[in-house]
């Protein structure tokens, strides 16, 4: 009985590894236009476009096209505690779903 417990214990902890997890936000610029950013593994899907995830550094994660050497000059910036994301020159405020 243990035997089978353990075995159905670890086949669900295995499932739970390979399922995808992402985060869908609305984002709202100055001018009030909303866009639609996931965050999906590694990445972020933003404007029709893919960013790879560049890494992070305190409170402030950096994804771009292609990762550039220092993360600090990635296209775009996101603070996930207050949702506040830099995309080239544009400010946006983001709100999870």
């Amino acid at each position: 009985m243990f035997k089978t417990i353990a075995l159905l214990s670890l086949s669900l902890g295995l499932l739970a590894c390979g399922r995808e997890t992402y985060t869908t936000w609305t984002c709202t610029d100055s001018t009030g236009a909303k866009s639609t950013m996931i965050l999906k593994k590694a990445q972020m899907q933003f404007q029709d476009r893919q960013f790879d995830y560049c890494g992070s550094l305190g409170t402030l994660s950096y994804f771009d096209l292609k990762c550039p050497s220092q993360i600090q000059t990635s296209s775009n910036v996101f603070t996930p505690s207050s949702g506040k994301l830099m995309s080239n020159a544009n400010e946006f405020q983001c709100n999870a779903l």
